[in-house]
């Protein structure tokens, strides 16, 4: 049992990128489609909004930057109900080309998605965040890679400061992992801030989905497939604190669950085969990982007591240090002081599976969270 458990985690957050990086070397499935100048398709820009009112004249001015032919790009902002001056700044933009689409009930992101995709005729969708800033030429980036039956592609999320110091290491692992999974089968999700559907593929979804995960997979269920490219870049600021973090991550987490088991065929080999094996090792494995570091502890705990293996004393008390090295990054943290990264970066860890741990009750209890909430931010320059 423990070295069973103990090979999930390695493969979960250690070999899963090594063994894409070999069938992706072998397979090499992903593509870039050349588009002549002036046979850009067209194009309409997304923008989902809840009392957005410190960022939303800030992401339509960028949206106004873009690099892609006026003609054949319109902006659209989706406001769920905002009870703050976020309408309001968007109609003042009207003239210039910039739609507002109010839906009362504050039915959640998903649910304002569907109904805004059914008003536009464009080739092409892009769904964005509204603290998501676009470099210049990220559309074009994102149109490009839809070649021969690919229904969806996805573009890179950057971050302007890393507020919490360890969600840079996490970050990088999974682009890497999002640049490596097309390259053997499709990308396994999307992220909100950035990702292109054909309107043609879009797949109305349930409103109690989480959009960038359940698209992606609504399109591979479809037969086509999902690429992700990293010049299409669209920026933002990431929590202030470990607390507004884990809470971001206990939703989409609790969502994603909810939406998986409406998509479970995709984990049958025989007809997905390499599919499976992504949506498997890059989340289903995942998701479980705090449960598992609980049996490897326990497993571990009972081996040194049933026996007298110095190998399992060792693997012990590595683990006794690994927690408390957390728990010493867990109270410099609450105490607002100075955390070095030797503590920070497995309390970090911690937090992250302690979330997982949340949304797993959650789902046990059958709770979801539908709506989200707007952080107090500030502009950025």
């Amino acid at each position: 049992v423990f070295w069973l458990t103990a090979l999930v985690l390695l493969h979960v957050y250690f070999l899963y990128p090594g063994v894409l990086f070999v069938l992706g070397s072998i397979l090499d499935r992903s593509v870039t489609n050349e588009v002549a100048e002036g046979q850009w398709p067209s194009v309409s820009l997304v923008i989902a909004a809840y009392n957005e009112e410190e960022i939303i004249e800030e992401k339509i001015k960028n949206s106004f930057e873009l690099d892609y032919p006026e003609e054949k790009l319109e902006v659209i902002v989706f406001s769920d109900a905002s009870s703050d001056d976020t309408d309001q700044i968007v109609r003042s933009y009207e003239d210039e080309g910039v739609r507002l689409e109010r839906i009362e009930g504050r039915v959640g992101k998903t649910a304002c998605q569907n109904k805004v995709t059914e008003t536009v005729d464009s080739d092409i969708v892009v769904f964005s965040d509204a603290d998501s800033m676009y470099e210049e030429d990220a559309i074009k980036r994102l149109v490009e890679k839809f070649g021969p039956n690919v229904g969806c592609v996805v573009g890179e999320l950057c971050y302007d400061e890393y507020g919490v110091e360890a969600e840079s290491a996490y970050r990088t692992f999974e682009k890497l992992i999002r640049r490596l999974e097309p390259t053997v089968s499709s990308a396994a999700g999307a992220n909100g801030s950035i990702y292109a559907v054909k309107r043609s593929s879009y797949v109305p979804l349930p409103p109690d989905q989480i959009s960038d995960f359940a698209e992606p997979l609504a399109i591979v269920r479809g037969g086509e497939r999902v690429e992700y490219t990293s010049e299409a870049r669209a920026w933002e600021n990431t929590g202030e604190n470990v607390e507004s973090e884990m809470s971001r991550r206990i939703r989409i987490a609790t969502r994603s669950w909810h939406t998986f088991f409406d998509y479970v065929d995709l984990l049958n080999p025989l007809r997905y085969p390499f599919f499976s094996f992504e949506l498997a090792s890059h989340w289903v494995l995942r998701w479980f990982s705090p449960l598992l570091l609980a049996v490897v502890g326990l497993s571990n705990l009972l081996l040194v007591a049933l026996g007298d293996s110095p190998l399992y004393l060792l693997l012990l008390a590595c683990q006794a240090g690994f927690y408390f090295l957390a728990t010493v990054g867990w109270a410099l943290n609450r105490s607002g002081l100075s955390t070095p990264r030797v503590a920070y970066v497995p309390y970090y860890f911690l937090v992250l599976n302690y979330s997982l741990l949340v949304a797993l009750g959650n789902v046990v209890r059958s709770r979801n969270i539908v709506t989200w909430d707007t952080e107090t931010r500030t502009n950025s320059d």
